[in-house]
């Protein structure tokens, strides 16, 4: 037992290295051959620049690809990602927008932004746990197909988002609080080259690097962990040993609509002060992408939304750079790079074993 126990943890950390070997590579080739499109201009300023941008790009891809990881290592699949990003990216800026109103008489304008900008965070996540909740009603108690109820969710979400947008955000709009500023860390921030990609930042980015941190954690170092992984591979034997599989499923599934919550909520507390619909643009997919890339595991699903991060960054580089070449080649970019990690991913990379089954208590 000790002896598997040593060679599965030396497997893991070999597998580690050469992820970390394979990302050095492959941020060297990108770097190079930027520099080959641009005409070698990406040096120094510009680097650090598309690198920081690339992690704030990765930050809304990293959060539905976390959904994704702690809904299928409970054994449920969430393809209504994208939906719950888009309803709390709408719900974030009606919030903020209208308790800016409210509140900026009798606060002030500054504390008001602050405040209705938090109030927007809040509600945001609610309103993607309330889709959360129906998906685990409809594909764990009720045992629809998974993939059906994940669809609706995105079909529901788009429509109830378009009607509200027509009625209430489309004209006639006061304007807004904005998003939230920068959060530079004392003294990391000044770190050269790394404290202005990782330490000035806004706060949605500091709370996906730290719940990749917190997730790792709790999936393979708790208690808790163990059984999700249990239920996801084998609930029959979880069950078997006391643990409620349903429970657990439905926990994990609400804590993933909390995790897309934030995601949606990147889109218009930090990314723009304005909501448009259908404004995910399909990051909610590409998360599920960035999921299997990385294997089920929260960095690895990190590192595949900063490979995703880093194509929009670089889309926007060679926009300034490049302005002869049409803006519809760089902004295929993300996507080409959604089929090719597929290509080379999907069939080697094993989901849990019972991803997607319902369970039936016997």
């Amino acid at each position: 037992m000790a002896a598997n126990t040593k060679t599965a943890r030396n497997g893991r950390l070999n597998t580690t290295w050469v992820t970390v070997l394979l990302s050095a590579f492959g941020l060297v080739a990108a770097w190079v051959l930027l520099n080959l499109i641009i005409g070698g201009k990406c040096t120094g300023t510009c680097v650090v620049d598309t690198l920081s941008q690339a992690l704030r790009y990765a930050t809304p891809i990293c959060f539905a690809a976390l959904c994704g990881v702690v809904c299928e290592r409970a054994g449920v699949v969430d393809i209504g990602i994208e939906g719950k990003m888009l309803m709390a990216a709408m719900v974030a800026y009606g919030v903020n927008l209208f308790a800016f109103q409210i509140l900026k008489n009798s606060m002030g304008a500054e504390a008001a932004a602050n405040t209705s900008r938090w109030l927007a965070l809040l509600f945001a996540v609610l309103s993607s746990m309330l889709l959360a909740a129906l998906h685990a009603w409809v594909s764990i108690s009720i045992k629809a197909d998974q993939i059906i109820s994940g669809t609706v969710i995105n079909i529901l979400s788009i429509g109830v988002t378009g009607y509200f947008y027509r009625q209430y955000l489309a004209e006639n709009i006061p304007p807004g609080p904005g998003t939230f500023p920068i959060w530079k860390i004392p003294f990391l921030s000044d770190i050269p080259v790394i404290g202005p990609i990782l330490f000035q930042q806004k706060p949605l980015v500091y709370a996906m690097l730290l719940l990749v941190i917190l997730i790792n954690y709790i999936l393979f170092f708790t208690p808790w962990g163990l059984r999700t992984r249990a239920v996801g591979e084998h609930p029959r034997a979880a069950d078997t040993l006391g643990i409620n599989v349903l429970r657990t499923r439905y926990i994990n599934v609400l804590v993933g609509g909390l995790i897309a919550g934030l995601g949606g909520a990147w889109f218009t507390l930090e990314g723009v002060d304005v909501f448009n619909p259908l404004m995910t643009n399909g990051l909610g997919f590409i998360g599920l992408a960035a999921m299997i890339f990385g294997k089920w595991t929260p960095f690895g699903a990190l590192l595949g939304a900063m490979i995703f991060g880093l194509g929009n960054s670089v889309t926007s580089t060679i926009s300034i750079f490049r302005p002869d070449i049409p803006s519809q080649f760089p902004q295929m970019l993300p996507y080409l790079l959604t089929i090719i990690i597929l290509t080379g991913v999907v069939g080697r990379a094993m989901p849990p074993a019972a991803d997607g089954q319902p369970y039936e208590k016997g």
